[in-house]
Parts: structure tokens; sequence; C-alpha cells
């Protein structure tokens, strides 16, 4: 049972990244996925979820309108679309699942969890 998360890298603000966090092991279907992350001196933070059954989302205030989430069943995949990227926004993005329908934004929902990608925005 494994999430594998990918996609970062160094990006200019204004710009634009997809994360992708691939599951081996297990079915994403009826699960939840999330995404959070984990800047330098800062606790972890959820950014967004998304159920596999239904595609039921939910966003951190600071990224609405900016981040995309979404699912794809067929490919085990959950992929997290960010755009208008803030400096703010670098952090080591991590990937989780939890056997739930609708979970949450908190981290401690979560049991089975990826290594992380690090997103960079800086000019």
């Amino acid at each position: 049972v494994q999430l594998q998360a990918s996609g970062g890298g160094l990006v200019q603000p204004g710009g634009s990244l997809k994360l992708s966090c691939a599951a081996s092991g297990f079915s994403l279907e009826y699960y939840g996925i999330g995404w959070f992350r984990q800047a330098p001196g800062k606790e972890r933070e959820g950014v967004s979820w998304i159920s596999t059954s239904d595609g039921r989302r939910e966003y951190a205030d600071s990224v609405k309108g900016r981040f995309t989430i979404s699912s794809d069943v067929a490919k085990n995949t959950v992929s997290l679309q960010m755009n208008n990227l803030k400096p703010e926004d670098t952090a080591v993005y991590y990937c989780a699942a939890v056997r739930s329908y609708y979970p949450s934004l908190g981290a401690h929902e979560y049991d089975v969890w990826g290594q992380g990608t690090l997103v960079t925005v800086s000019s």
C-alpha cells in the first residue's frame, strides 16, 4: 500500500504546476484523498481533499479559486492543478488517503501518506 506524489518544482509567481498522486497496492475507489503541505518552520496544513466515490471536494481558503483537485479512478491517481502560484505556496506537498467518503482537511484522519514533493515559488 503506497502513494507516490510527483510534479513539484521551481516556478515563478503567477505560474502553474500540476501535482500527481499515484496509488499502488490498493484502489483509490471509495477513498478520500487529501493534499497537504508543510513549509519550513510551519505545521502541516490541509490544502484540499476529494471523495473518489462522487467527486465531492473541499479547499482551504488560502487556495480557493487557484487550485483544483481531481481524481481518475481508472488510472488510480489524484491530481492537484495549482494556478496563480504565490511565494507563500512554497512547501513540501504530500498526498494522503483515508477509507472515508468525506474526510476533512485534518491530517490526523489520514492513514496512508506519500513521500512529498517540493514546490518552490520564487522569481
